[in-house]
């Protein structure tokens, strides 16, 4: 029996289904199958932004966490108010920022009553404005992101192999095949970044849950840019279901060693791509 170790409390997660543990304790769920609206999302897609440039800051984290699907189509935003004071930016900001996502049709706005701003989820990612994110990423820092994310999904692929029943796998299986299913890379992006937050969640670690969530509205949309190619498709999947099997057999060391080698490919897709550019 391998050990438990259930997080909760302030950490925003709770235990049942098939997936262990899961993120938030909404219901409801977002293009790819992605639970949204929960406390660990809401608190990493929320959480205050940098001083610097903090217009296009609010405008990348809403957009990104919006493509990626951690906030649902047609839910209403916080007000402006609530919003901006969560973000840690004035409303003035805030404004400006709404405004650039509404250009950009990430965000429609109603007045009157029962009006405010609401999520307008694109069919797909603008491939323009995705590659003027990446171009936003130097080389060094994109490789700095790499390496902080696949030091998470290790640590968690690990973690896991230690902590997680068989059966409770089986929603990370479920996403593998959603992600062989997607026919588009929008809905690639969001699978493939839902299999590395349940990784997380199979660790049975709130704190790497958040990590994973917060990392993947930074990353989650960039990858539309690399999963256009069917057969790197297959060889994420491949590497997907051997992250799986590794753990379900309690291969602590090779889980670890899979699943950073997983991210590590993505990263360097991603830097050979900006040094296209």
């Amino acid at each position: 029996m391998k050990q438990r170790h259930v997080g909760s409390g302030a950490g925003g997660m709770s235990g049942g289904g098939a997936g262990g543990l899961r993120v938030g304790v909404s219901e409801r769920s977002g293009p790819g199958g992605l639970r949204v609206g929960g406390a660990g999302v809401r608190r990493a897609v929320f959480a205050p932004v940098e001083r610097r440039a903090r217009v296009d800051a609010v405008v990348r984290r809403i957009g990104d966490a919006i493509e990626l699907g951690l906030l649902a189509d047609g839910e209403q935003l916080p007000g402006e108010s609530e919003l901006a004071g969560q973000l840690g930016v004035s409303t003035m900001t805030l404004r400006e920022a709404l405004m650039a996502l509404r250009q950009q049709g990430l965000v429609t706005t109603r007045r009157g009553r029962g009006g405010g701003s609401f999520v307008s989820l694109p069919g797909r990612p603008g491939q323009a404005r995705l590659k003027t994110r990446l171009r936003g990423w130097s080389t060094e820092e994109l490789r700095d992101l790499g390496d902080h994310w696949a030091a998470l999904s290790g640590a968690a692929a690990r973690l896991a192999a230690d902590r997680t029943e068989p059966e409770d796998l089986r929603q990370l299986s479920r996403s593998i095949d959603e992600f062989m299913g997607a026919a588009d890379t929008a809905a690639r992006s969001r699978v493939y970044g839902r299999f590395h937050v349940e990784l997380a969640a199979a660790a049975q670690s709130a704190r790497l849950t958040r990590e994973q969530v917060a990392l993947q509205t930074e990353v989650g949309a960039l990858l539309c840019l690399v999963l256009g190619d069917d057969e790197y498709r297959e060889e994420v999947a491949d590497r997907h279901r051997a992250v799986v099997l590794a753990v379900q057999d309690g291969a602590r060391d090779s889980a670890r060693t899979l699943a950073e080698r997983c991210v590590e490919e993505s990263a360097a897709r991603l830097v050979a791509l900006r040094l296209s550019l």
